[in-house]
């Protein structure tokens, strides 16, 4: 294996980075509760990944079994329990617990548990995941079918 296409052509640097203050209010939900931070975006990573904190409530349950066609998806327990699905078997995944999905890889995420929780979720490559996030909360009144063209959009593939 190599390393990827050079991206950058310049000679003596340059000053981009982004820095993130750990008190940013989340982009979506409310801080402390079920909310989302948007750490590293597929437009301030130019598509190469996407990078999100998870805040999730006691009790906050979570998505489905599902896979993604495009995209991977990691996540990192930062701390309390989600009891994450593997596409064999749920684990109830503490601080420092990882776990990749490659594209096609069933799973889901929930918090059972009576405390909170935090995470990490990483997808490779970049998608337009911010979008995602934001809509969720407008399906509560979509038609079946709004429903299916947003996860398609979305590449979100729901099993029974």
């Amino acid at each position: 294996m190599s390393y990827p296409k050079q991206v950058y052509t310049g000679d003596t640097g340059e000053i981009n980075a982004n820095f993130r203050p750990s008190d940013t209010p989340p982009n979506v939900g409310t801080a402390g509760k079920d909310a989302i931070h948007y750490l590293a975006t597929t437009t301030t990573t130019q598509g190469e990944y996407g990078l999100y904190r998870v805040e999730m409530s006691a009790k906050a349950g979570g998505p489905k079994t599902h896979f993604h066609k495009t995209i991977s998806e990691s996540f990192f327990i930062l701390n309390g329990t989600v009891r994450l699905f593997n596409g064999e078997q749920w684990i109830d995944a503490q601080q420092g617990d990882f776990l990749h999905v490659p594209q096609g890889g069933l799973h889901a995420f929930r918090n059972d548990s009576d405390a909170p929780a935090d995470m990490l979720l990483l997808f490779t490559p970049g998608a337009p995941r911010e979008e995602y996030f934001e809509g969720l909360s407008q399906l509560a009144d979509a038609t079946d079918e709004e429903r299916a063209q947003f996860f398609d959009k979305h590449d979100s593939y729901f099993v029974e």
